[in-house]
């Protein structure tokens, strides 16, 4: 933990900064996920990086029918459960073919957007930085936490938010918009 005027980085820089189809990747998954800057894409690039450097050394040691390892796994396993990023049925290289869409779809800031609580991710962050969502009964300003199992469903605006009126012009739209969606999908089960 340390000193908190000394915290510690929680990503590391690519080798090479000037690399043209790493920086056009990187830059369409900004604009995809709506995130701030590539510091937070590195984060959960390295948080990724963790999850399978684990599976990696795990996989080593099971093979040879260690049972801390298995341990250790079934851990592993657990807490990708909890943060629904595998089911829990998976194996070590289920968490080996992990990819960073993975981790950034259970971004507090994606799953508004994909509950049509805002009409863009750009909107989505700043709803929620800005104190407008609430998960359970506690209102969250961090766009970027990983939102566990289950939590989802308690995904809403905060009563003391404007948005929590039906009446809202935003909410008119959205609502308008999962209308449309709504005829789109049952046009496309009817073709």
């Amino acid at each position: 933990m340390g000193d908190q005027k000394f915290q510690r980085k929680r990503y590391s820089t690519p080798r090479h900064p000037w690399e043209k189809e790493r920086i056009g990747s990187e830059r369409e998954i900004v604009n995809k996920y709506g995130l701030k800057n590539k510091r937070e894409l590195w984060r959960a690039q390295a948080v990724l990086s963790s999850f399978r450097a684990q599976a990696r050394t795990l996989q080593a040691k099971v093979r040879y029918n260690d049972p801390i390892a298995q341990k250790q796994f079934q851990l592993l396993l657990k807490k990708l459960d909890k943060l629904s990023f595998l089911s829990e049925g998976a194996t070590l290289d289920d968490i080996l073919t992990l990819n960073i869409e993975n981790i950034l779809d259970r971004r507090l800031q994606t799953l508004v957007y994909q509950l049509n609580m805002a009409t863009t991710m750009k909107q989505a962050r700043q709803l929620i930085t800005h104190g407008h969502i609430k998960v359970g009964d506690r209102i969250v300003t961090v766009p970027s936490i990983a939102i566990q199992k289950g939590e989802e469903d308690y995904i809403t605006y905060s009563e003391k938010s404007p948005f929590s009126d039906d009446k809202h012009p935003i909410r008119l739209i959205l609502s308008g918009r999962a209308e449309n969606q709504e005829e789109n999908n049952e046009k496309g089960e009817r073709k």
